[in-house]
Protein backbone atom coordinates (compact mmCIF):
# COMPACT_ATOMS: atom_id res chain seq x y z
CA UNK A 1 0.00 0.00 0.00
CA UNK A 2 1.09 3.37 -0.94
CA UNK A 3 3.12 5.50 1.95
CA UNK A 4 0.44 8.05 1.43
CA UNK A 5 -2.60 6.09 0.77
CA UNK A 6 -5.99 7.00 2.77
CA UNK A 7 -6.42 3.82 4.22
CA UNK A 8 -2.47 4.55 5.90
CA UNK A 9 -3.62 8.08 6.62
CA UNK A 10 -6.89 8.22 7.74
CA UNK A 11 -6.53 6.09 10.89
CA UNK A 12 -3.94 8.29 12.02
CA UNK A 13 -5.69 11.79 11.51
CA UNK A 14 -5.53 13.32 15.18
CA UNK A 15 -7.09 16.87 13.75
CA UNK A 16 -10.15 18.11 11.42
CA UNK A 17 -8.12 18.46 8.45
CA UNK A 18 -8.06 15.83 5.60
CA UNK A 19 -11.41 15.07 5.89
CA UNK A 20 -11.93 13.82 3.03
CA UNK A 21 -8.79 12.68 2.34
CA UNK A 22 -7.96 11.91 -1.54
CA UNK A 23 -4.42 10.40 -2.65
CA UNK A 24 -3.31 10.24 -5.90
CA UNK A 25 -0.34 8.83 -7.60
CA UNK A 26 0.35 11.70 -10.26
CA UNK A 27 -1.72 14.72 -11.38
CA UNK A 28 -1.16 17.87 -12.91
CA UNK A 29 -0.88 19.63 -9.77
CA UNK A 30 -2.95 19.14 -6.54
CA UNK A 31 -4.28 22.50 -6.85
CA UNK A 32 -6.46 21.84 -9.65
CA UNK A 33 -8.19 18.38 -8.12
CA UNK A 34 -9.71 21.19 -5.14
CA UNK A 35 -11.44 23.64 -7.31
CA UNK A 36 -14.72 22.51 -8.19
CA UNK A 37 -15.53 24.47 -5.27
CA UNK A 38 -17.73 21.60 -3.25
CA UNK A 39 -15.38 20.60 -1.49
CA UNK A 40 -15.66 21.45 2.59
CA UNK A 41 -13.07 23.44 4.66
CA UNK A 42 -10.48 20.62 5.31
CA UNK A 43 -10.59 18.40 2.58
CA UNK A 44 -7.48 17.25 1.23
CA UNK A 45 -5.74 15.53 -1.83
CA UNK A 46 -2.07 14.36 -1.64
CA UNK A 47 0.03 13.25 -4.82
CA UNK A 48 3.26 11.08 -5.33
CA UNK A 49 4.27 13.64 -8.16
CA UNK A 50 3.10 16.44 -10.50
CA UNK A 51 3.49 16.63 -13.61
CA UNK A 52 3.34 20.20 -13.63
CA UNK A 53 3.70 21.57 -9.64
CA UNK A 54 3.86 24.90 -9.54
CA UNK A 55 4.91 27.83 -7.12
CA UNK A 56 4.00 31.29 -6.44
CA UNK A 57 4.59 34.09 -9.31
CA UNK A 58 4.56 30.92 -11.96
CA UNK A 59 7.89 29.10 -10.80
CA UNK A 60 8.27 25.29 -11.75
CA UNK A 61 8.06 22.53 -9.07
CA UNK A 62 9.94 19.70 -10.18
CA UNK A 63 9.59 16.40 -8.40
CA UNK A 64 10.72 13.05 -8.63
CA UNK A 65 7.97 10.76 -7.39
CA UNK A 66 7.97 9.28 -3.96
CA UNK A 67 10.51 11.86 -2.60
CA UNK A 68 8.16 14.57 -1.91
CA UNK A 69 5.15 16.19 -0.12
CA UNK A 70 2.83 17.31 -2.34
CA UNK A 71 -0.53 18.21 -1.01
CA UNK A 72 -3.22 20.54 -1.34
CA UNK A 73 -5.52 21.90 1.78
CA UNK A 74 -9.30 23.67 1.06
CA UNK A 75 -9.65 26.73 3.47
CA UNK A 76 -12.67 29.32 3.72
CA UNK A 77 -11.56 31.63 5.59
CA UNK A 78 -14.66 34.14 4.78
CA UNK A 79 -14.61 36.93 2.02
CA UNK A 80 -13.16 39.96 5.05
CA UNK A 81 -9.97 37.39 5.75
CA UNK A 82 -6.65 38.87 5.00
CA UNK A 83 -5.93 36.05 2.93
CA UNK A 84 -1.99 37.01 2.31
CA UNK A 85 -1.58 35.90 5.91
CA UNK A 86 -2.36 32.42 5.42
CA UNK A 87 1.30 31.65 3.87
CA UNK A 88 2.58 33.16 7.43
CA UNK A 89 0.46 30.29 9.17
CA UNK A 90 0.80 27.25 6.65
CA UNK A 91 4.69 27.97 6.85
CA UNK A 92 4.67 28.09 10.60
CA UNK A 93 2.81 25.03 10.19
CA UNK A 94 5.59 23.70 7.76
CA UNK A 95 8.52 24.68 9.67
CA UNK A 96 7.28 23.04 13.18
CA UNK A 97 6.21 20.00 11.53
CA UNK A 98 10.20 19.67 9.59
CA UNK A 99 11.22 20.95 13.13
CA UNK A 100 9.41 17.69 15.07
CA UNK A 101 10.95 15.26 12.20
CA UNK A 102 14.53 16.46 11.93
CA UNK A 103 14.94 17.99 15.73
CA UNK A 104 16.17 20.88 14.10
CA UNK A 105 15.79 24.38 13.38
CA UNK A 106 14.01 26.18 10.30
CA UNK A 107 13.74 29.13 9.13
CA UNK A 108 10.90 31.19 7.39
CA UNK A 109 11.63 33.01 4.85
CA UNK A 110 8.47 35.98 4.22
CA UNK A 111 6.37 35.59 2.58
CA UNK A 112 5.90 31.82 1.88
CA UNK A 113 9.58 29.70 2.00
CA UNK A 114 10.52 27.79 4.84
CA UNK A 115 14.24 27.13 5.06
CA UNK A 116 16.56 24.37 6.84
CA UNK A 117 20.24 24.44 7.35
CA UNK A 118 20.24 27.38 5.02
CA UNK A 119 18.56 25.75 2.14
CA UNK A 120 14.87 25.90 0.86
CA UNK A 121 12.97 22.32 1.78
CA UNK A 122 9.80 23.85 1.27
CA UNK A 123 7.03 26.46 -0.23
CA UNK A 124 3.77 27.62 0.13
CA UNK A 125 0.96 28.25 -2.62
CA UNK A 126 -1.86 30.29 -1.88
CA UNK A 127 -4.82 30.65 -5.19
CA UNK A 128 -8.47 31.44 -4.91
CA UNK A 129 -11.11 29.20 -5.99
CA UNK A 130 -14.79 30.76 -5.87
CA UNK A 131 -14.91 31.80 -2.01
CA UNK A 132 -12.37 29.23 -1.18
CA UNK A 133 -8.78 29.25 -0.47
CA UNK A 134 -6.49 26.84 -1.70
CA UNK A 135 -3.22 26.04 0.04
CA UNK A 136 -0.45 24.18 -1.55
CA UNK A 137 2.34 22.77 0.37
CA UNK A 138 5.70 21.14 -0.92
CA UNK A 139 7.78 19.52 1.00
CA UNK A 140 11.61 18.39 -0.08
CA UNK A 141 11.78 15.05 2.07
CA UNK A 142 13.91 12.44 0.54
CA UNK A 143 15.72 14.04 -2.69
CA UNK A 144 19.41 13.52 -2.65
CA UNK A 145 21.55 16.42 -3.33
CA UNK A 146 22.26 15.49 -7.03
CA UNK A 147 18.38 15.73 -7.69
CA UNK A 148 17.60 19.34 -6.41
CA UNK A 149 17.76 21.99 -8.71
CA UNK A 150 20.81 23.79 -9.22
CA UNK A 151 21.62 27.30 -8.59
CA UNK A 152 18.67 28.87 -6.49
CA UNK A 153 18.47 31.29 -3.90
CA UNK A 154 18.26 30.00 -0.74
CA UNK A 155 19.89 26.78 -2.09
CA UNK A 156 17.50 23.67 -2.29
CA UNK A 157 17.64 21.24 0.12
CA UNK A 158 15.64 18.41 1.09
CA UNK A 159 15.51 16.89 5.01
CA UNK A 160 17.63 13.98 4.12
CA UNK A 161 20.28 16.58 2.96
CA UNK A 162 20.02 18.81 6.13
CA UNK A 163 19.66 15.01 8.48
CA UNK A 164 21.66 12.35 6.31
CA UNK A 165 18.74 10.40 7.03
CA UNK A 166 15.28 9.29 5.50
CA UNK A 167 11.95 10.50 6.81
CA UNK A 168 8.47 9.23 6.79
CA UNK A 169 6.76 11.05 4.52
CA UNK A 170 3.38 9.95 5.80
CA UNK A 171 4.15 11.08 9.96
CA UNK A 172 5.03 14.34 8.29
CA UNK A 173 1.50 14.92 6.67
CA UNK A 174 -0.21 13.67 9.64
CA UNK A 175 1.41 16.38 11.79
CA UNK A 176 1.65 18.75 9.49
CA UNK A 177 -2.13 18.38 9.14
CA UNK A 178 -2.68 18.64 12.67
CA UNK A 179 -0.19 21.35 13.20
CA UNK A 180 -2.14 23.50 10.06
CA UNK A 181 -5.37 23.29 11.69
CA UNK A 182 -4.47 24.42 14.81
CA UNK A 183 -2.54 27.45 13.61
CA UNK A 184 -5.57 27.82 11.00
CA UNK A 185 -7.84 28.20 14.32
CA UNK A 186 -5.92 30.43 16.12
CA UNK A 187 -5.79 32.95 13.18
CA UNK A 188 -9.22 32.93 12.57
CA UNK A 189 -9.91 33.61 16.38
CA UNK A 190 -7.26 36.45 16.63
CA UNK A 191 -5.67 37.07 13.81
CA UNK A 192 -1.76 36.52 13.12
CA UNK A 193 -0.73 38.17 16.86
CA UNK A 194 -0.37 35.23 19.26
CA UNK A 195 1.59 33.78 16.23
CA UNK A 196 4.25 36.73 15.93
CA UNK A 197 6.73 35.37 18.37
CA UNK A 198 6.96 32.19 16.57
CA UNK A 199 6.95 33.99 13.64
CA UNK A 200 10.05 36.59 14.46
CA UNK A 201 11.91 33.98 15.98
CA UNK A 202 12.25 32.36 12.42
CA UNK A 203 12.26 35.28 10.30
CA UNK A 204 15.21 34.43 7.85
CA UNK A 205 15.03 38.30 6.23
CA UNK A 206 15.05 39.98 9.07
CA UNK A 207 17.95 42.28 8.91
CA UNK A 208 19.16 41.12 5.14
CA UNK A 209 19.24 44.14 2.36
CA UNK A 210 16.33 44.44 0.81
CA UNK A 211 15.27 46.25 -2.77
CA UNK A 212 11.95 47.64 -2.99
CA UNK A 213 9.49 47.49 -6.11
CA UNK A 214 10.05 50.79 -6.53
CA UNK A 215 13.82 50.92 -6.68
CA UNK A 216 14.89 51.61 -2.43
CA UNK A 217 16.99 50.10 -0.60
CA UNK A 218 17.07 48.72 3.13
CA UNK A 219 16.91 46.34 5.96
CA UNK A 220 14.46 44.33 6.19
CA UNK A 221 12.47 43.96 9.84
CA UNK A 222 9.59 42.18 11.61
CA UNK A 223 6.91 40.91 10.85
CA UNK A 224 3.87 43.49 11.58
CA UNK A 225 0.53 42.49 12.71
CA UNK A 226 -1.16 42.33 9.50
CA UNK A 227 1.36 40.08 7.65
CA UNK A 228 3.33 42.54 5.91
CA UNK A 229 7.21 42.77 6.48
CA UNK A 230 8.83 45.88 7.64
CA UNK A 231 11.74 47.43 5.47
CA UNK A 232 13.91 50.39 7.45
CA UNK A 233 14.86 51.93 4.55
CA UNK A 234 18.69 53.70 3.80
CA UNK A 235 16.76 56.93 4.82
CA UNK A 236 15.62 56.02 8.10
CA UNK A 237 12.03 55.74 7.05
CA UNK A 238 10.56 52.67 8.07
CA UNK A 239 8.00 51.09 5.48
CA UNK A 240 5.76 48.05 5.12
CA UNK A 241 5.16 45.97 2.28
CA UNK A 242 2.98 43.53 1.12
CA UNK A 243 4.03 39.72 -0.77
CA UNK A 244 5.93 40.28 -3.97
CA UNK A 245 6.76 43.78 -3.52
CA UNK A 246 10.93 43.03 -2.20
CA UNK A 247 13.66 41.00 -3.72
CA UNK A 248 17.04 40.35 -1.92
CA UNK A 249 19.73 42.66 -2.64
CA UNK A 250 22.63 41.76 -4.82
Amino acid sequence: MPELAADTIQPLLRGVFGRPYRFVEECVSTQDLLRDGDQPEGAVVVADHQSAGRGRSGRVWDDTAGESLLCSVVLRPGLSAVTSQLSLVAGLAVARSIERATALTTALKWPNDVLLDGCKVAGILLETAGDAVICGIGVNIDQPAERLPAGTLPPAGSLRTATGGRHARDLVLVDLLTELGDLYATWRADGLTPLLPALEARNWLRGQRIVTADGRTGAAGAVAPDGRLGITLDGGETVLVASGEITLAP
